[in-house]
């Protein structure tokens, strides 16, 4: 056997990664806020990019980078030639009609007051009530150490110990300043557990009840079960006075934090707008606060008076053109591919926008990419954060893609009809003798949708319905 080199000569073909590849792609996932971002961004990076001042642009919008001819590299593809024609890339820029658009007013957007209050949270609510009380000096500081360690639901996530051993206070004063925090507003803040933050209401409201005391105190997991014999039992009392006990823990807050918590609210801004038009859905992209982009028409005066002929100049503007025209044609190509999805949505899932939630079609994303003729990772990246308003109410464009339930007989109908329709039957039931999971199954399967207990489990916990056993009312 012989050892020796070799030449040989093999023809396969590869998919390319390019950079204005790679960016396209990039914009294609990015939502709305990620893309005017990046937009400004690009206009303070990039002098050849400047922002229109009216609708139409004057000299390069993206439609007119959208239109230029595949025959000419050095309009196109700027990578293609290196004398990168100014002239001909300029003059051959012509106006096109832009896709359907939709500019809103100030009736969209959200309210003055909105966009500027911010709400108090429960520490800072917690901490003015610390500063204006009787308390001394040292007391308000291990107050300040509490406060620190209370959560959003108004609950002190550190124990006593191990505040007074990393603080070096004194347990018992530490104790009693948390009793006073205690009676602050909300009551009940700074408890260590649910029993303590309702005996501390039960406190504030001077009931002196023995029995509404240990009902707390002993029967948290019977009052969960609602197994009120039990209780009635233990504390020898009627039942009417448990249930007479009841009505008033069901009015104590268990999260005394819950007027401060939670996450505020969030204005989503669509992406697309579908309006109905007669008979038939109109779809239009939402241009609103999106700067629309030109070539600066600096850089084509600097053109004319042959500054391009300077080397390092020529070297500048022609790779800040090129990264100019890639993202405009980036940027039209993402809201030309996300006008021609919603098109097909709109197509598909006609009898929804029609008649409603009970009339959407399962539809993947298949459906989609061979209508429009794309690939469904294209498909995927497009309906990921974007959102269109319609005559129905605001949908991300994920919400039309859902799997089919199987019919007895017909066609399937998509899992979010299922649901609508597990949320009605739940609404409509005795709260006294609320439906079982597989009591749901039967009466789906006599409107012939035919679904598996667990599946009907796993819709309910989608929707937050709780189980049978604890949305039945004994009063």
């Amino acid at each position: 056997m012989s050892i020796g080199l070799k030449q040989s000569l093999n023809l396969s073909q590869q998919l390319v990664m390019t950079p204005q590849l790679q960016q396209a792609i990039k914009l294609l996932q990015l939502s709305r806020m990620e893309l005017e971002n990046l937009i400004n961004t690009e206009l303070v990076e990039n002098p050849i990019l400047e922002e229109s001042a009216d609708s139409e642009s004057t000299t390069q919008s993206v439609s007119d980078v959208e239109t230029q001819p595949e025959s000419k590299p050095t309009e196109e593809n700027p990578q293609a030639s290196e004398d990168f024609n100014w002239e001909s890339y300029l003059e051959n820029a012509r106006s096109t009609p832009n896709l359907p658009a939709h500019r809103g007013g100030e009736d969209d957007l959200p309210s003055y007051e909105n966009t500027l209050t911010a709400p108090a949270s429960l520490t800072d609510h917690v901490m003015w009530q610390l500063k204006m009380s009787d308390l001394t000096d040292p007391q308000k500081a291990m107050g300040e150490v509490i406060i620190g360690n209370i959560n959003e639901d108004g609950y002190l996530q550190a124990s006593l110990e191990e505040m007074a051993e990393k603080e070096s206070f004194d347990i018992h004063e530490l104790e009693a300043v948390l009793y006073h925090i205690q009676s602050f507003d909300p009551i009940g803040v700074g408890s260590r557990d649910l029993k303590e933050c309702l005996l501390v209401q039960i406190y504030d409201m001077a009931f002196n009840d023995e029995s509404l005391e240990r009902m707390v105190e002993n029967h948290l997991p019977d009052l969960e079960k609602k197994n009120y014999q039990n209780i009635a039992k233990t504390l020898a009392i009627s039942m009417e006075d448990v249930v007479e006990r009841v009505k008033i823990i069901e009015e104590l807050e268990p999260k005394p934090g819950r007027a401060f918590g939670g996450t505020p609210a969030h204005y989503i801004i669509p992406d697309i707008y579908v309006a109905k038009r007669g008979d038939e859905y109109v779809v239009m992209l939402n241009e609103d606060g999106l700067p629309k982009l030109k070539i600066s028409g600096f850089y084509k005066n600097l053109l004319e008076e042959g500054a391009q002929k300077q080397a390092e100049t020529k070297e500048y503007i022609q790779g800040k053109l090129r990264s100019a025209v890639w993202l405009i044609r980036s940027i039209h190509q993402r809201q030309r591919t996300i006008y021609r999805v919603t098109e097909s949505i709109v197509k598909q899932q006609k009898e929804f926008f029609d008649k409603g939630i009970a009339f959407l079609k399962p539809m993947v994303l298949r459906d989609v990419a061979n209508d429009i003729g794309m690939h469904e990772s294209t498909i995927s990246r497009v309906t990921t954060n974007k959102y269109v308003h319609t005559p129905r109410g605001i949908f991300e464009l994920k919400f039309f893609f859902n799997s089919g339930i199987s019919r007895v007989h017909g066609a399937d109908v998509a899992s979010e009809t299922v649901k609508e329709k597990v949320k009605a039957i739940v609404a409509q039931e005795d709260p006294a003798h609320p439906f079982s999971d597989q009591k749901i199954v039967e009466m789906l399967l006599k409107e012939n949708i035919n679904i598996a207990r667990r599946t009907v489990a796993k819709y309910r916990e989608m929707l937050g319905i709780l189980p049978s056993s604890k949305r039945k009312k004994v009063f």
